[in-house]
């Protein structure tokens, strides 16, 4: 499929669906998501996501972080839990949330580099 017909999902790059140029930017630009791997329902928890060791320069930077949960069961997701957008020298990639959940599913997270584009990750996280 020639580039200008590609969907949107299918230009976000992850860790292990990264090629070509995009292999070696796998560590700098994949979100890093910090979170309990199981939860009580609806327990509030703390959740991080950040990008690490990337430029932090007007000409290449992280603009914003997107942070998802795909609810088991839920005929609709993800649902979108936030979303922070940083200024170019003066702010680090970094998004610090508190969460209640009262079904598992999975935290994703999407993140935009101004030079290399889209990223995701995703962690599962048990609710029980």
């Amino acid at each position: 499929m020639s580039e200008e017909n590609r969907h949107l999902g299918e230009m976000i790059n992850t860790f292990d669906a990264a090629a070509g140029e995009a292999l070696g930017k796998r560590e700098s630009h994949t979100p890093r998501i910090e979170a309990p791997k199981a939860v009580g329902a609806d327990e509030p928890f703390k959740l991080k996501v950040s990008v690490q060791n990337h430029p932090n320069k007007a000409e290449h930077s992280i603009r914003w972080i997107e942070v998802y949960f795909r609810e088991e069961g839920r005929p609709f997701n993800p649902i979108m839990l936030a979303r922070m957008e940083f200024a170019p020298v003066y702010s680090e990639p970094e998004a610090k949330l508190k969460v209640k959940l009262s079904k598992s599913g999975s935290i994703m997270a999407v993140e935009y580099c101004n030079v290399h584009g889209l990223w995701s990750a995703k962690e599962d996280i048990k609710v029980g």
